[in-house]
């Protein structure tokens, strides 16, 4: 398809702020490496590569009061340029942590139960975007969702917008891990899921013989078609590692792919997913065309591949994507 996807951006308030912003809600973390902490956290990735990228963006989340956990993410928050002004404090719970167990370029993880990030409160969300323009994206997932608390308030939160609703699935064990996601799924319009959460979300659907189905089958079309269906969504996107990725329209159909990119020097896919968004929305945001906001999300996951977590530290490093963001909307903007 050579049709371009634009975005509507809102209109901006009267508070001095640019039109469109980002509005992500969720989890900021330390994720505890063998050589050391990072910061971390999905929505954490994704807005500070938003503001790395120069795009604006609030972001809420909860973090312990002045533990030394928080101010290493209220740091690493200023190192990409992105305001602290979303992130809550909270004197009763500490800041969340993450242990990174990896293997080779894979990992697992151990995150800690009972933390900040499951206790932001609705009042001080709404009040720490009041001030900012209406979004004209706004990301969640699942994990800042397993406790009551912030669930309710990220829940609240998607039902005041008529922005575009950005779920990005993120699959983890648990007895209620199924409930979670088909309900974050009816709240959301746009999805991006892994192959892997694809396909166990197609399970779910229809039945463990889907897992045999290989990707493109009549069967597997069938099963995603249908999911798409039940769940309206006006977007499925579905990042396949070395595969690439593709996008898939309201109906079912397959709108968009392309293929996975070599990186020379694999060190870790974390936070790749991440980027992907980030490049994915911000492009989108420009006026890009989804073909090319696709194209250059899977670039900029793919350099991420390439150093350890999920941030590249060198700030030069953003001023190139900077101007290959600029350079597509110029190509592609309508």
């Amino acid at each position: 398809m050579n049709e371009a996807v634009v975005i509507p951006l809102a209109p901006a308030v009267q508070s001095g702020h640019e039109p469109g912003s980002i509005l992500v809600l969720g989890e900021a973390l330390v994720d505890l490496f063998d050589s050391g902490p990072q910061a971390g956290g999905a929505p954490f990735n994704v807005a500070r590569s938003l503001a790395a990228l120069q795009v604006p963006v609030t972001f809420i989340t909860r973090v312990g009061d002045c533990d030394r956990w928080a101010e290493v993410l209220v740091q690493s928050a200023q190192d990409f340029g992105l305001s602290t002004l979303g992130f809550q404090r909270d004197a009763l719970h500490p800041t969340g942590t993450v242990h990174v167990v990896q293997t080779g370029a894979t990992h697992a993880f151990r995150i800690a139960d009972d933390v900040a990030w499951d206790y932001m409160d609705m009042a001080q969300a709404r009040a720490d975007t009041e001030l900012s323009a209406p979004p004209a994206f706004v990301y969640f997932g699942t994990l800042a969702q397993r406790h009551a608390v912030s669930k309710s308030t990220i829940r609240a939160m998607l039902g005041e917008t008529s922005a575009v609703r950005y779920l990005d699935l993120n699959l983890r064990d648990g007895p209620d891990n199924r409930r979670l996601a088909e309900e974050s799924l009816e709240l959301a319009d746009w999805v991006k899921v892994n192959d892997e959460e694809l396909v166990q979300l197609l399970a779910w659907q229809d039945g463990f013989a889907i897992r045999s189905e290989p990707w493109g089958s009549p069967a597997f079309n069938r099963g995603l078609a249908n999911l798409v269906d039940r769940f309206q969504l006006k977007r499925l996107i579905v990042t396949r590692g070395p595969q690439g990725y593709a996008s898939f329209d309201a109906s079912g159909q397959c709108e968009s792919d392309g293929a996975g990119l070599i990186v020379p020097e694999l060190v870790d896919t974390v936070g790749a997913g991440d980027g992907f968004t980030a490049m994915l929305i911000a492009c989108q945001l420009a006026g890009c065309t989804l073909q090319s906001s696709l194209r250059l999300a899977n670039e900029y996951a793919a350099s991420i591949c390439g150093h350890r977590g999920p941030m590249d530290h060198d700030m030069q490093v953003y001023t190139a994507w900077r101007r290959r963001l600029a350079a597509s909307t110029a190509g592609n903007a309508v």
